[in-house]
């Protein structure tokens, strides 16, 4: 979650300002963080994922079978 205003440290979510950092304690966002985090994380496996499968893709038949 790069350029986030929060950061997750020790397994514990902060939230970054200017002024500092605070640790968050509010449970139903750091509920909505965790999931977020969760998604983001499944979303670059599957990016990752599909540029591997392209690299792999099988050449071109010119005779249009395979």
């Amino acid at each position: 979650m790069a350029h986030a205003p929060v950061v997750l440290r020790g397994g514990r979510w902060w939230l970054d300002g200017k002024a500092g950092s605070a640790p968050d304690s509010d449970p139903a966002f750091t509920d909505v963080l965790d999931d977020f985090a969760l998604s983001m994380a499944a979303a670059d496996r599957a990016v990752a994922n599909l540029l591997i499968r392209q690299d792999e893709a099988p050449s071109v038949n010119p005779g249009g079978w395979r």
